[in-house]
């Protein structure tokens, strides 16, 4: 744990790095086409003498000098914005003065002007990015949804000590209760207000039934007659199983069903971490950075067309232009999704006549040709799946991801078998490998949960590239239903 919040922490810093060469390059070019271009011509021009190129790269390289000498990125989470408004005065007068001593050494002859406008414009740009970097961070945390929630086995010593060091995390947690194999303790407070929820026998109802993070086995697993059926039980939902010694595991060490074993610390206590789904904390973060980044700049270019697909549904049908409804996403989290209203507005009410004619086997709903579908606008709008465009607002807020399961509703989530119910430990997604197969239709229910599984089982940032251009491929080519 310790080792991945230092690999996480340089990462975010390269990223605040990154940010800021690119915000101070920006600036370096705006402020040269606004003394170019945009002043009084008494004070527009510039001259051809210095080499711009050069004073640009020499402000990009100052800054990360700057970086080594100040550290500016340290600790930025608990900065107020005061101190990081100094930090980046520091910087920027740094890279101003070496710019104005490389003047005179070399002696070009560069415009004051456009060194103030350089000063001016990065430092109004970087305040607003800080400022909104800096509560994006304070608020995160902030949001319940955003805390992992904890089940704890074990209900004495052990248990109580992980209770202790979780408390001084409980920021970033939640511990939903503990499980133990007496019954007589069921209701007792174990540490810190957290009680014993249930005996080991309600496992199964207690995951099926709250939204379930991470387990922590916190006692002696020879205690415990059927731990490999319970391990291979959480394992198969997605969840990460995490145990504390001593490591009584019979065959589960040498033969994992399902998850990747690694050794881990989580609040200075060793334990060994079973997970299914990817723990590149690295890899995890960019994937969110990305999101967020791409949905963004999406959402603004496609603005236009929002507006102009709105229209065409009002005209074709009466109602809201928008379709929104309960999905289940990350380990049973529970949102609502955005679409385009391509069906009448009691689509819903309309479902129960229509099971009859479902082509979908399992808990999914599919027919051809539904008579609920908007004319003209909203057959095409589901064939080339414009109408999921909508969601890029629900990455924007953290339920979704560009890549990953498709997120299923509430009442088909209570009809998966036990195997099918782990697609639910990766954050869902626009797009998924079930979208981008030619006969996805003809799949059938089983199938297409072995691909989302297949998908988690495999996952890289390299993965989901490839989904992403080939869904470009499928949603030009029309191949939707």
């Amino acid at each position: 744990m310790q080792y991945q919040k230092m690999k996480k922490k340089t990462f975010i810093k390269r990223v605040h790095l990154t940010l800021d060469i690119t915000i101070v390059a920006g600036s370096f070019i705006a402020a040269y086409g606004v003394k170019k271009y945009l002043l009084p011509s008494w004070l527009a021009g510039l001259s051809v003498a210095p080499n711009y190129y050069v004073l640009l790269s020499q402000a990009m390289i100052t800054w990360i000098l700057a970086d080594m000498l100040f550290n500016p990125y340290k600790s930025f989470t608990k900065k107020k914005l005061n101190i990081i408004i100094i930090d980046n005065i520091k910087m920027l007068t740094t890279v101003v003065a070496l710019m104005i001593v490389a003047s005179f050494m070399f002696k070009m002859d560069i415009s004051r002007i456009l060194i103030f406008l350089f000063f001016l414009i990065s430092f109004f740009t970087l305040f607003i990015s800080k400022s909104i970097l800096l509560l994006i961070y304070k608020n995160h945390y902030k949001i319940e949804a955003n805390k992992r929630n904890i089940l704890i086995v074990g209900a004495k010593g052990r248990a109580r000590q992980v209770i202790e060091h979780i408390h001084d995390y409980r920021k970033y947690y939640r511990i939903i209760g503990c499980l133990d194999p007496d019954k007589a303790l069921i209701g007792e407070v174990v540490k810190n207000g957290v009680t014993v929820i249930g005996s080991l026998d309600d496992l199964k109802p207690v995951l099926f039934q709250n939204i379930v993070d991470e387990v922590i086995f916190a006692m002696p697993l020879q205690k415990i007659d059927s731990i490999d059926t319970d391990i291979l039980l959480v394992e198969m939902m997605g969840i990460p199983v995490r145990i504390f010694p001593d490591w009584y595991l019979h065959s589960t060490i040498f033969e994992p069903g399902i998850s990747k074993i690694s050794f881990d610390n989580f609040g200075g206590l060793p334990n060994m971490l079973l997970t299914a789904t990817s723990q590149n904390q690295i890899s995890l973060l960019f994937k969110s950075v990305s999101d967020f980044i791409v949905a963004f700049i999406l959402l603004i270019i496609l603005f236009p067309f929002f507006i102009m697909i709105g229209v065409l549904i009002k005209v074709f049908s009466s109602g809201p232009v928008f379709f929104s409804q309960k999905r289940m996403g990350l380990n049973g989290r529970q949102f609502m999704l955005y679409k385009f209203r391509t069906m009448c507005i009691n689509a819903e009410e309309k479902l129960n006549d229509l099971k009859t004619l479902n082509e979908a086997d399992g808990p999914a709903f599919k027919i051809d040709n539904d008579p609920r579908i908007i004319p003209h606008i909203g057959k095409f709008l589901r064939k080339t799946s414009i109408d999921e465009l909508p969601q890029l607002f629900n990455v924007l807020k953290g339920n979704m991801s560009l890549v990953g399961p498709r997120p299923p509703i509430p009442s088909e989530v209570e009809k998966y078998n036990l195997w099918q119910r782990r697609r639910l430990s990766m954050k869902p997604g626009l797009t998924c490998l079930w979208q981008i197969k030619p006969n996805r239709n003809d799949l059938s229910f089983n199938e297409w949960m072995a691909l989302d599984l297949n998908y988690i089982d495999t996952w890289s940032l390299g993965l989901d590239f490839s989904i992403l251009i080939q869904t470009a491929v499928v949603v030009f080519g029309g191949h939707g239903r």
